[in-house]
């Protein structure tokens, strides 16, 4: 079934045979009257094998200006893979292993609401859509790959930095399904768009029994992870005419969790007016013309969060990403991937004004002025 492009409605219904299942309450039951943690769904899996090998790297410094980390007030990245300490990670040299991409082959799995179920054992791949969990299952299939992940379905930048190049793997090993929107947790608005461009048809689906189940471990940032994300920024490309430019200012605005820059608009303005950049609202901005205003970009800016990630997927090898940091929430997680992807990292961190903080746009200066100048 690899690559198949059915749509929901053409998907097998479950026999009655299959139709009724307790698994989900199973699994509350375990958890929360007998107190049993439920292992993996993968480490009870039927085979698993190394889709990819894994490798060694080190970590090149990132580019900033002295005194910048010794304002860092809070670090948040333990929830980012591979964690190491953001400030080690800035300044480099670090030996890093590249696990291997693994598949995990599971038979007579039930996907719940956004878990799977298979005997003991469990997985989230989403928030829980209602309170009660269905009792009965939509879709018998054959053989599934599912390749989204609970923070891909709850965080819009990782969804498309990491479940997106998932999708490649799993429509070479079935039927590739994710889990389905509701009112409470609805399809990313720009989602639809990036998978026309991509050519993704993903089966999003609240209930299904799996004959046999394909999972992932495609979290190391090896080459062939790196070779899937650069042809989905070759994808992206070819879609809009677009030269060499000397950047992009990505506005974040008070859109997500609140990193609120005093004077994004004035530093966005004095480098459209300086150094040429461009400046794109992702929340006004549909996605073609967002992909044609990055493309061909050296430098992506912005504050450091998911409205970067529509620069960083058309950033070429080579390109430069600068990142408008929090004192209070630095995050060094899009460092992973440009060291993977050979591009340069750098970062200003900022001073608190208020409920949020402000960046001075002569640090700004200086440091893009560190960076490498674009390759002729």
């Amino acid at each position: 079934m690899a690559g198949d492009s059915l749509q929901p409605s053409t998907l097998p219904a479950a026999p009655s045979s299959r139709s009724w299942t307790l698994a989900a309450y199973q699994y509350m039951l375990r958890k929360r009257l007998l107190r049993q943690a439920s292992p993996d769904i993968r480490s009870i899996a039927e085979r698993s094998w190394d889709i990819a090998p894994g490798e060694m790297s080190i970590t090149p410094p990132a580019i900033f200006l002295p005194g910048q980390l010794e304002r860092v007030t809070g670090w948040e990245g333990k929830r980012f893979y591979p964690f190491v300490h953001p400030r080690s990670t800035m300044e480099g040299g670090i030996r890093t292993a590249h696990g291997p991409t693994r598949g995990y082959l599971c038979r007579d799995v039930w996907l719940i609401d956004g878990a799977l179920y298979k005997g003991k054992a469990a997985q989230w791949l989403s928030h829980r859509h209602s309170a009660f969990a269905p009792l009965s299952v939509e879709h018998e299939i054959d053989r599934g790959a599912i390749y989204c992940t609970h923070n891909g379905n709850a965080w819009f930048g990782t969804w498309l930095m990491e479940d997106c190049p998932t999708y490649a793997l799993a429509c070479n090993e079935g039927m590739p399904v994710t889990t389905a929107p509701s009112v409470k947790y609805p399809i990313f608005a720009q989602a639809p768009a990036y998978e026309a461009w991509l050519g993704m048809q993903p089966h999003r689906l609240r209930t299904a029994f799996f004959r046999e189940l394909v999972l992932f471990d495609d979290q190391s940032n090896n080459r062939d992870r790196h070779a899937r994300y650069r042809a989905m920024g070759d994808k992206l490309r070819a879609h809009v005419a677009h030269a060499s430019h000397p950047g992009v200012f990505l506005l974040r605005g008070g859109d997500g969790d609140l990193r609120l820059l005093r004077n994004e608009l004035a530093l966005a303005e004095h480098l459209r007016l300086t150094r040429g950049f461009r400046v794109v609202d992702p929340l006004k901005s549909d996605v073609p013309s967002i992909v044609a205003a990055c493309a061909g970009a050296h430098v992506v800016i912005g504050v450091e969060g998911s409205q970067l990630v529509h620069g960083v997927n058309v950033l070429e090898a080579g390109g430069c990403l600068l990142t408008l940091q929090p004192p209070n929430r630095f995050v060094s997680y899009y460092k992973y991937l440009t060291d993977r992807d050979h591009q340069h990292f750098g970062f200003v961190v900022g001073l608190p004004d208020g409920e949020g903080f402000r960046i001075d746009i002569q640090e700004v200066e200086r440091t893009l002025d560190l960076f490498p100048s674009p390759a002729v």
